[in-house]
């Protein structure tokens, strides 16, 4: 699809391409604006990489939200931005996107993950609660230890200091599945244990009827093929208990 440069939005160094279906930073944006634009708002697209931004050297502020960046998202060093919203896009790895951000934007203060998976809160799953998503911003303050804002409020300094001390063991664990396991699902309060616990027994009840044992006998061999996987959430996730 072509793209047109008079639906470009240009406020002295702040520039505005929304809602044109682009998966790629557009070749004209990048030749006329990336010398001197400071505010890049890129919301609204299909973008699937950012590849191209590199020109944008002064960028302090970018917005890209509602558009289709996954975990793949690599951004050049952008040493003044401090603000980055990638809201409803399809992020799922909190750790990879934190490590990266960690090396190419230094002065970030502002960051908005709200939408995507890697921001565990009700906008993306019912599963999650406030504890989910609370652990998660304690995680995100330890690894970039500038921020002042995250998503929708501001940093306080009680959530600062609390941050520094337990931020490093927030991270939400992901086992992986194996035979006579947990399903691979992100289990992070007792809540979400006892729901999978629940679901796992059920199926496991119902292989061990269909191959001849009675319900309770079924039931009770579910419970103890998932003992040891239980344990070892609540050890990983002690504070969810």
């Amino acid at each position: 699809m072509a793209h047109s440069e008079a639906v470009v939005v240009v406020n002295e160094t702040q520039v505005s391409y929304i809602g044109h279906d682009c998966e790629v930073i557009p070749d004209f944006l990048v030749a006329n604006y990336g010398r001197f634009a400071t505010r890049l708002d890129l919301s609204f697209n299909r973008l699937r990489s950012l590849t191209g931004l590199k020109a944008f050297s002064q960028l302090e502020e970018l917005i890209v939200d509602n558009n289709l960046l996954g975990n793949d998202l690599r951004l050049p060093r952008l040493p003044q931005l401090h603000t980055l919203t990638l809201n409803k896009n399809q992020l799922t790895d909190i750790e990879g996107l934190l490590e990266h951000l960690q090396e190419v934007t230094p002065a970030l203060e502002y960051l908005s993950l709200l939408g995507n998976e890697a921001c565990p809160n009700q906008l993306v799953s019912l599963d999650k609660d406030e504890d989910d998503y609370q652990r998660y911003r304690y995680f995100v303050l330890h690894n970039l230890r500038r921020l002042k804002f995250l998503d929708s409020r501001t940093v306080s300094q009680v959530e600062r200091a609390e941050a520094d001390a337990r931020g490093a063991f927030m991270k939400v664990v992901k086992p992986k599945a194996v035979q006579g396991c947990l399903p691979r699902v992100a289990i992070s309060t007792m809540a979400g244990i006892q729901r999978a616990i629940v679901s796992f027994v059920i199926t496991s009840s119902d292989r061990g009827m269909d191959r001849g044992m009675d319900r309770g006998q079924a039931y009770g061999r579910g419970l103890m093929k998932i003992s040891c996987c239980t344990s070892l959430c609540i050890y990983l996730c002690p504070d969810a208990c």
